[in-house]
């Protein structure tokens, strides 16, 4: 197989020159085979994660210990020998909520992980711009870190395989990245195409989000994918950064309804398969496109615990694929294999310079605290955040705290003594985002509380936010927008919707993330440090820190 990895931006320059021209070389055969690969949402997760989300449920039921980037090389490396043509790509977040070996280093560690396993392309997520478009820029194209140098290593290269994304451009309109990327096989080019959600804005933080546009995405993949078949490629991969259907277990194919699934299915019938990205559960089914012809959509196992696997045939005649003779699996990252020793090799050495502030102590638990939810969308560890943020935040006049769900990243398990470590704390809370206090009244926090639940294409997107101790109310999901929500109480006494109540938040929802357009209407807004140093200072503090109520949050009787 011959890779052009220069072509997208080559293309640009002179795009019929290179392709109605193709490489010489061609295989005699009438087809050829290819092994398409495909991971998601590695988040800069190096080694495995831990507590119960270091294991994954198999078809068969079976849990099995996954993930580690040295095991997911090792198991790159099997699949491709199976099959030695092969094109590996991420749908994105790569890095971003990493944990703290790639985060102190501004997840150098991960783009260099990345390279490693070399990829063909990736896909741009929304974690790959929370830092803004400069940082997204330095890690795409390399050069040391403008406030901290380079730390990790003498230098920085960036990263050596493209970046994609089809859909978003700065505020200025330049693109961020490529919209394509092409590769060779057999002298066949196969062409991939990335894109975000258009509302992807709501996912980055305060500051960021105006630095970047997104087009409609199925707007932009057709357009790509038009282009691409101009230009002579017929073979065509669509990574797809978009959420679909939770819940566990994940609903049947049949049965999945969510926005990356019906976007998988209205795309252009010039693209013939999608990986997508955004979940957190993997699936392997098959879609019935524009034309009535089917094609594969999967999303592998995130955070490095699981490769999407699809088979493809090309036909030398039209370079397209043979649709019908497509095969899938997801495989996942099992350590049952001997893992990848140059891989394991940046792991270390990733975690040898972070390991004087990793492995401070920091306090220790009464018992593993998880994020696991209960009937009413509470969890142990969601409260313990909202108590942290809480406590950190009454020198502000802070009387009670929210976070949303997406921003408690990990369990926290602790030793077998429950003692707590900086890096576990920093798993929990990895963005540190600002801690805010606001004002914001009653009715607001009403309407904040309704907005837990949003409509999203048609699908009842349900955000759960985590209160601290003293505040309680009642929800009812099924109800109708305006009355999920009743009997709000602060230390007993009711919320009266014409007062004022100080309110602790990430600035993450404080500016609306998440689409709690309430929350960002607070006035009067004090910083009270961060999120990740209120919640270490509440471990150190508390300890041993007993496990948070989690019946602040009732059913109607």
């Amino acid at each position: 197989m011959r890779r052009v990895r220069a072509i997208a931006a080559a293309l640009f320059v002179a795009p019929l020159l290179l392709l109605t021209s193709a490489p010489a070389g061609a295989a005699p055969s009438e087809t050829t085979s290819v092994r398409l690969l495909a991971i998601t949402d590695l988040q800069g997760t190096l080694e495995a994660p831990v507590g119960e989300s270091s294991n994954v449920t198999e078809p068969n039921g079976r849990r099995v210990e996954a993930g580690g980037v040295a095991y997911l090389a090792a198991y790159l490396e099997q699949l491709r020998h199976n099959a030695p043509k092969s094109l590996l790509y991420s749908v994105g977040d790569n890095w971003g909520a990493s944990g703290v070996a790639s985060s102190l280093f501004h997840d150098e560690p991960t783009v260099d992980v990345l390279g490693h396993l070399d990829l063909a392309a990736s896909g741009v997520g929304n974690h790959e711009l929370d830092a803004g478009a400069a940082e997204f820029a330095r890690l795409r194209g390399g050069g040391c870190h403008p406030d901290t140098g380079c730390r990790y290593s003498d230098t920085f290269g960036g990263a050596t395989f493209p970046l994609v994304a089809s859909n978003t451009t700065t505020a200025d309109g330049t693109p961020v990245a490529m919209p394509f990327s092409v590769d060779y096989v057999d002298g066949i080019p196969v062409g991939v195409i990335s894109a975000l959600p258009a509302d992807t804005p709501a996912a980055l933080p305060p500051g960021v989000r105006d630095e970047f546009r997104f087009a409609d995405e199925l707007d932009a993949i057709d357009a790509t994918a038009r282009t691409l078949d101009y230009l002579g490629v017929s073979a065509i991969v669509l990574l797809l950064h978009e959420s679909d259907d939770a819940g566990s277990p994940a609903p049947p194919c049949d049965e999945r309804q969510g926005p990356g699934h019906r976007l998988a299915a209205a795309a252009s019938p010039l693209i013939d398969v999608v990986f997508t990205g955004d979940n957190a559960a993997r699936y392997d089914c098959t879609v019935t496109d524009p034309d009535g012809n089917p094609r594969v959509v999967m999303n592998p196992h995130s955070r490095g615990q699981g490769i999407a696997v699809a088979d493809l045939v090309l036909d030398h005649a039209t370079g397209d694929v043979v649709r019908e003779r497509t095969t899938s699996f997801n495989q996942t990252v099992a350590h049952d294999i001997t893992p990848d020793a140059e891989v394991a090799a940046i792991v270390d050495r990733a975690n040898e310079k972070a390991a004087d502030q990793a492995a401070r102590r920091v306090g220790v638990l009464a018992a593993p605290m998880s994020r696991r939810t209960g009937p009413t969308g509470e969890s142990a560890l969601g409260n313990l955040v909202a108590d942290a943020q809480l406590s950190a935040a009454r020198v502000a006049g802070a009387q009670l705290a929210l976070t949303n769900p997406g921003g408690v990243r990990a369990d926290l398990d602790g030793d077998a003594e429950g003692v707590v470590t900086f890096a576990d704390a920093h798993a929990v809370q990895p963005f540190e985002n600002d801690l805010v206090v606001v004002t914001l009244t009653g009715e607001q926090l009403k309407e904040a509380l309704e907005q837990q639940i949003q409509d999203r294409d048609g699908q009842a997107i349900e955000r759960i936010l985590a209160p601290s101790q003293g505040f309680s109310y009642t929800f009812e999901a099924a109800a109708r927008p305006g009355d999920r929500v009743s009997g709000l109480a602060l230390d007993g006494e009711a919320i009266a919707l014409d007062r004022d109540y100080r309110v602790a938040l990430n600035r993450f929802l404080a500016d609306g993330g998440d689409g709690f357009r309430a929350l960002g209407s607070g006035r009067d807004r004090v910083q009270v440090g961060t999120d990740l140093a209120a919640f270490v200072d509440y471990l150190r503090v508390n300890s041993p820190v007993p496990v948070p109520s989690t019946e602040r949050i009732s059913a109607p009787t």
